[in-house]
């Protein structure tokens, strides 16, 4: 099975071994970045020349998909698609290009999808979990003791979003930071009320990009050791990250253990999110999911099918 994941940062195809009651085994993998945020205009619109390369990607996907013998293609897009004036037709020229029909995720979708991938690896021995997740456009909050959260937010404070519209110098200015951090902590704070209201968590967990670098300068194992080695974030932690990557230019954060320079840029913005984030639910400590949305998806669809 193949899995195209549209998102704001990065186009990835993950080709998987699944079937059904089985954890999905990665077998190959497509990906690039696209940045699709950035290449909407000032009317709000996906510009051709991204629609282009995207499909391009697709049809190289698609080939791929073939040699390695996937017998289907599951798509979806997120906030980028999701937010863009023209996304439809974006979604039905991809379409009548490719074939490829591409599910265009709400932001609950996301988050609930995101849980059900978390819940089934750490399992019912977790009891109640609370999920975070930072994408590039919007970060995911999601808590519940069953596979289906019973509550599920999306807030737009992705880590890219946040750069563009907060961050315009490099090392941030200190005027810059202090605004992304009142507004993200101000829509955290009018969002969480039913979580607030909720029971408490017996684990909290985090997913995406930012969370697991994040970890990694922290001091969590790197790549290498696997998906199985266990990957803690402290708030403590995320804090002092916050100080130290406020004086670094994005060149500088790139040689940080476990951090590339696509996503150097970005990562500021998505450590005063996750900040934020942590203080206003009062949580000391996340465990960093290997698996996040493309994996719930694929678990989604498994789920769908007889056995």
């Amino acid at each position: 099975m193949g899995v195209l994941d549209v998102g704001s940062n990065t186009v990835h195809l993950l080709l998987v071994d699944a079937h059904y009651g089985a954890a999905p085994i990665p077998a190959s993998k497509h990906k690039a970045q696209m940045r699709l945020a950035e290449h909407i205009n000032a009317a709000g619109n996906v510009d051709q020349t991204l629609v282009d390369s995207l499909i391009s990607f697709i049809q190289e996907g698609q080939e791929l998909a073939e040699d390695r013998g996937a017998t289907e293609i599951i798509a979806f897009a997120t906030s980028a698609i999701r937010d863009a004036g023209n996304g439809e037709a974006v979604i039905a020229e991809i379409r009548e290009r490719t074939g490829i029909a591409i599910d265009v995720l709400s932001g609950d979708d996301e988050a609930r999808l995101t849980f059900l991938a978390v819940r089934r690896w750490f399992g019912w021995s977790s009891g109640r979990l609370l999920v975070m997740d930072i994408g590039g456009g919007s970060l995911e909050l999601a808590a519940g003791s069953d596979e289906e959260p019973d509550v599920a937010i999306s807030l737009p404070l992705g880590a890219g979003r946040m750069t563009r519209d907060f961050i315009s110098t490099d090392p941030a200015a200190p005027g810059e930071i202090k605004e992304l951090r009142k507004h993200a902590r101000a829509l955290i704070a009018e969002s969480i009320g039913p979580l607030r209201r909720s029971a408490p968590p017996m684990l909290s967990a985090a997913t995406s990009k930012t969370f697991k670098q994040l970890a990694r300068i922290a001091g969590a194992p790197p790549t290498s050791d696997g998906m199985h080695a266990r990957r803690r974030l402290k708030s403590s932690d995320v804090r002092q990250l916050v100080t130290l990557l406020s004086g670094l230019s994005a060149a500088e954060r790139a040689k940080l253990p476990g951090v590339s320079a696509g996503r150097s840029g970005q990562l500021l913005a998505g450590a005063i999110v996750a900040e934020a984030a942590m203080d206003l639910l009062e949580v000391e400590e996340l465990d960093v999911c290997p698996w996040a949305l493309r994996e719930g998806v694929i678990l989604r669809r498994m789920d769908a099918l007889t056995p």
